[in-house]
C-alpha cells in the first residue's frame, strides 16, 4: 500500500499547518519544535530510531510528544516503536494517522490504542481528492487536548494511555 492522492498534504497545507500552529499558539505549552523521522527498512534500524527520538527528547526535558505519520503498512512498525520508546522515558504520548477503513495497525501496542485517526471520508478509505485526509484544525483540538489531559495526568502521578 502506498500514499494516496488524498492523504498528500499539499504545499499550503505544510505552511500552515494547523497542529503545529494549534501548538505553537496555545498559552499553556511550551512548544519546543518539530522533529522529522524516516521509516528505515531494516527492523534493527527501526528500533534506532525509535531510541534515537526518545533520547532526544528526553535530554530536551520534554513533557508531551504527538506522533503523526502519513503512511501505514510498514510505518506501523517505526510508529508503534517510536510512541513506545518514548513513553518508556515518561514522557506522555498522543498520535495521529490515517487509520480509516483499515481501522487497524500492522503491529500495535498499548499506545497504538489512543491514536487518532485523521480519515475524513464517509466510507473510511481514501478519496480522489487532494489533501482531502489530512490533519485538520479539529484534529489538532482534539490532541492538543489529549496531549494536556496525558501531561496533567503525569504530573499528578496518574497514568493515562
Amino acid at each position: 500500500m502506498g500514499i494516496g492522492p488524498s492523504t498528500k498534504e499539499t504545499s499550503k497545507h505544510l505552511f500552515k499547518d494547523p497542529l503545529i500552529d494549534t501548538l505553537a499558539n496555545d498559552p499553556d505549552i511550551d512548544f519546543q519544535g518539530v522533529v522529522i523521522v524516516g521509516t528505515p527498512q531494516a527492523n534493527d534500524q527501526k528500533i534506532l530510531v525509535g531510541n534515537r527520538v526518545a533520547a532526544l527528547l528526553s535530554g530536551m526535558r520534554t513533557n508531551g510528544m504527538i506522533l503523526t505519520s502519513d503512511g501505514w503498512g510498514n510505518s506501523d512498525v517505526d510508529f508503534a516503536n517510536i510512541l513506545q520508546k518514548v513513553a518508556d522515558k515518561k514522557i506522555s504520548v498522543s498520535g495521529l494517522k490515517f487509520i480509516g477503513k483499515q481501522a487497524k495497525f500492522v503491529v500495535e501496542n498499548e499506545y497504538t490504542k489512543g491514536v487518532f485517526d485523521m480519515n475524513k471520508s464517509d466510507e473510511g478509505i481514501e478519496t480522489q481528492i487532494v489533501g482531502h485526509n489530512n490533519a485538520s484544525k479539529k484534529d489538532a483540538v482534539k490532541l492538543l487536548a489529549s496531549i494536556k489531559i496525558k501531561m496533567r495526568n503525569a504530573r499528578n502521578g496518574e497514568t493515562s494511555v
